[in-house]
């Protein structure tokens, strides 16, 4: 019997050891992590904005790239056209010269005529590609999402493949694949069945008759492609945005550590809240004469209130005792002049209820506006005397 048990745990080991070695850590599988439910916070929708993990639909970068880049081709074609014709004829009169010289012309011309042709159009979906970007995600720059990863180098296969073809995001972007096909034949096929007549007449027609027409039907099924492509790229976005917000989601431990590092540990701010309320007993004495008021039960209980309107929302209790203690209050309230008002349930409810340093509970609001035109009042009367 003891054998059968080594044996067990022998294997448990191995197993433990190859489950080990596979469990790597895998950022971008996230999404699917047990246990996610939690919608993120700010912070972290912040950080992962630093990271580079955005919500961004490729499908309306790439149909911008190529909507616009189609639209300057088509409003520059015939500088375009005549730029290829010089080209042409350039390249066949310098092929008859015999100038050994004509080697290093070749060269020059070749990458002037390059540029003239392309840097418009590629200038064009740069800019395309820029506004994109900056339309769905605003102005970011991260290096985070190219910096090497090792962890991320040997991926977790079954997890991979579930992901890559057995996930909803799978079978979303398998069936707009194959939708875009579809969008992309009908269109052209539309486009070509209107003009089949058209094209029959090329096998007799010029040359350069041939071209522009051609040129023409292909641009009008290009442009219908990329728009349908954009309006394509709308339910994409949305996707992408629902997706993103999955994969940032957080486990009930990762809200509870990052509202702990936001607001603090809760032990750390209880102990900094003893020892600031200690520090105003052990100085309540001289804080008394800063009071507006002090209101007493008259004989057991004394409290010191301070009411800055301009930068407190309610009265603070600055000074308060018991006994002895509430005795010493009252006689440095009447050295310096302090209005002392005897509320014998007020009193007794802010020792109880109030520490030094905070501000009194909302449901003694009508009573100590009773209590300070009181205090009003009796200045008031003084100033007159």
């Amino acid at each position: 019997m003891s054998s059968w048990y080594a044996a067990e745990e022998y294997y448990r080991f191995l197993a433990a050891r190859e489950e080990s070695r596979f469990n790597i850590h895998l950022q971008w599988f996230a999404a699917e992590d047990e246990g996610r439910t939690e919608e993120p916070t700010e912070q972290k929708i912040r950080k992962a904005r630093e990271d580079g993990k955005v919500a961004k639909s490729s499908e309306f970068t790439s149909s911008l790239v190529l909507l616009f880049p189609i639209i300057g081709i088509g409003i520059m074609a015939p500088r375009m056209l005549a730029t290829m014709e010089e080209m042409l004829a350039y390249f066949l009169q310098l092929s008859t010269q015999l100038d050994v010289s004509r080697e290093a012309q070749i060269v020059p011309a070749f990458f002037s005529y390059y540029a003239r042709l392309v840097a418009p159009p590629a200038l064009i979906a740069f800019a395309a590609a820029l506004l994109a970007n900056l339309l769905q995600v605003g102005f970011l720059f991260s290096t985070k999402p190219i910096t090497p990863d090792f962890s991320k180098i040997v991926p977790n296969f079954p997890r991979f493949l579930q992901k890559s073809f057995f996930s909803g995001e799978a079978l979303f972007n398998f069936s707009k694949s194959i939708f875009k096909v579809i969008i992309i034949g009908i269109i052209a096929y539309i486009n070509i069945r209107m003009e089949l007549e058209l094209i029959i007449q090329f096998v007799n027609a010029p040359y350069k008759y041939s071209f522009i027409n051609l040129a023409g039907i292909a641009f009008r099924i290009l442009v219908e492609a990329a728009i349908a492509l954009l309006l394509l790229s709308l339910p994409d976005y949305l996707f992408q945005k629902k997706q993103h917000r999955e994969s940032i989601k957080m486990t009930k431990q990762e809200v509870k550590e990052e509202r702990k590092t936001m607001e603090g540990d809760p032990l750390v701010r209880s102990r900094l809240r003893e020892r600031m309320r200690d520090m105003l007993n052990q100085n309540m004495m001289q804080n008394v004469p800063e009071a507006d008021v002090v209101v007493t039960n008259p004989t057991h209980f004394a409290i010191g209130l301070e009411w800055k309107q301009e930068r407190m929302n309610a009265p603070v209790v600055i000074a308060k005792g018991q006994d002895n203690i509430a005795q010493r209050i009252k006689e440095i309230a009447r050295e310096n002049e302090v209005p002392i008002i005897e509320n014998k349930p007020l009193a007794r409810a802010l020792y109880s209820e109030v520490e030094i340093g905070d501000e009194i509970p909302e449901q003694y609001y009508e009573v100590m506006a009773i209590v300070l035109s009181e205090v009003y009042r009796m200045k008031a009367q003084e100033q007159v005397s």
